[in-house]
């Protein structure tokens, strides 16, 4: 069985730490943490995900920056924004964009 690749994107080293934990509890799922815009489009180049999550800390150019060069590089890949709110909510935001892919 194929694992849905996620790239988490934060800028505060603890809760990205968390929520890759998270993610990677659960046994449908890899997360991959990135702290830096610089990190995050290295990941992504080198990697194939299935979706961006972007979590605490993004300010607004940075987010809209990044939103644009992962469009523009595979269309097809999810992009959700995480507001926290505990692992319920997480694997609800992540449940629910993959269900609208299909």
């Amino acid at each position: 069985m194929n694992k849905t690749e996620i790239l988490v994107v934060g800028r505060h080293e603890q809760i990205l730490e968390t929520v890759v934990r998270l993610i990677n509890n659960n046994p449908e799922w890899h997360g991959v943490g990135a702290l830096t815009n610089a990190e995050a489009i290295q990941l992504f180049n080198h990697e194939v995900f299935d979706l961006v999550l972007l979590s605490s800390g993004i300010d607004k150019t940075e987010e809209n920056d990044l939103r644009a060069y992962f469009i523009d590089h595979r269309p097809n890949t999810l992009i959700v924004q995480h507001y926290g709110g505990g692992s319920g909510l997480l694997t609800a935001e992540i449940y629910e964009a993959l269900k609208n892919k299909q």
